[in-house]
């Protein structure tokens, strides 16, 4: 595990661009894991600033996401959907088609789960998944439990989660109580995996992803048992380590 600490959140963003950058120069076709919340925005945005500069090409990059509230409809303005469309999709000449996030409205959430996972598959996994890391060290919405699911699946939030996720919603009991979510399995298939952090907030969880042993208890320590993961974070999220 590479790990990069950066004095702030701006530096991190940069950085974190500049390697999601050199993935799509080196391979055009290249597939983007993606990931939604706080933290991946300024990194969207420096990515877009490099498309504005010419210096970088969406036009056959593929993507899919790690996960989306459950049940939600793409176009509410707090879906993953929308919130990729916002911050980077309508922003560079990306083909939507080539685009997947979870479908929050699918009536058959066991099938769609089974069709999702075939479409990574499909896709050959990720050249690069981005991931951002809970207060309570959940990756995707794979939340602290005695046993973690492998594939894309239906999981119920944590109160923590929900309460952390309300500053998006007008109040927490809009916040959806299940989402679905890529397993850890799910992720590993990634040739390379990008975790970013940013605020004290996530110092706790850092330092466990670094010094504890591997447990369920804090998802983001599998990642210890992947082959190329690096970890971008600013100093207040490393201030703990």
């Amino acid at each position: 595990m590479k790990i990069i600490v950066t004095k702030n959140y701006d530096e991190m963003s940069k950085k974190a661009a500049e390697l999601m950058a050199e993935i799509i120069k080196n391979k055009p076709d290249c597939v983007l894991g993606l990931a939604t919340g706080d933290t991946p925005i300024g990194m969207y945005n420096e990515l877009v600033a490099k498309y504005e500069a010419g210096e970088i090409d969406f036009a056959a990059v593929r993507s899919i996401n790690l996960d989306e509230y459950y049940p939600i409809s793409p176009d509410n303005d707090q879906s993953y959907r929308y919130f990729m469309n916002k911050h980077l999709f309508d922003r560079v000449n990306i083909d939507k088609a080539n685009t997947r996030v979870p479908d929050g409205t699918a009536e058959n959430v066991r099938e769609f789960c089974s069709a999702y996972e075939a479409h990574l598959d499909a896709l050959g996994g990720t050249d690069v998944q981005v991931l951002g890391i809970g207060r309570n060290g959940h990756i995707g919405f794979n939340e602290p439990d005695a046993e973690l699911e492998r594939f894309t699946h239906l999981v119920e939030l944590t109160p923590d989660t929900i309460e952390a996720n309300s500053r998006f919603f007008a109040s927490e009991a809009e916040v959806p109580k299940h989402a679905l979510t890529m397993g850890i399995h799910s992720v590993f298939k990634a040739r390379k995996i990008l975790l970013l952090a940013s605020g004290k907030n996530k110092a706790a969880a850092i330092n466990a992803l670094v010094k504890s042993n591997i447990t369920t208890s804090c998802p983001a320590t599998l990642l210890c048992l992947h082959p190329d993961v690096t970890v971008i974070c600013d100093e207040d999220a490393y201030s703990l380590v």
